[in-house]
């Protein structure tokens, strides 16, 4: 869990919008994904490390993925959520 103070002070590295923690089932479907090899992040390479967490943009298109407690704030790092089926479910 990110500390509020933080959270409030974080912005998407790309098109700086707020962030907002994903909740526990949308980790659960990214870990899924990613054991089955099936999710790739933003700069094609398969996600393959378990996540923590993650923080989604307001658009709800982009994940930045929290491994070991840490956000990774890389636009390559993120991974789109229409990987995610069904769509939208985020």
């Amino acid at each position: 869990m990110i500390h509020a103070e933080l959270l409030a002070i974080l912005r998407c590295p790309e098109n700086h919008s707020p962030l907002r923690e994903i909740d526990a089932a949308v980790v659960a479907k990214l870990n899924a994904a990613a054991a089955g090899k099936q999710l790739r992040n933003r700069g094609g390479e398969l996600v393959t490390q378990i996540l923590d967490g993650g923080l989604i943009r307001s658009d709800d298109a982009w994940v930045y993925p929290i491994v070991d407690g840490i956000p990774i704030m890389l636009v390559d790092e993120a991974i789109a959520t229409a990987q995610l089926a069904p769509v939208g479910s985020v």
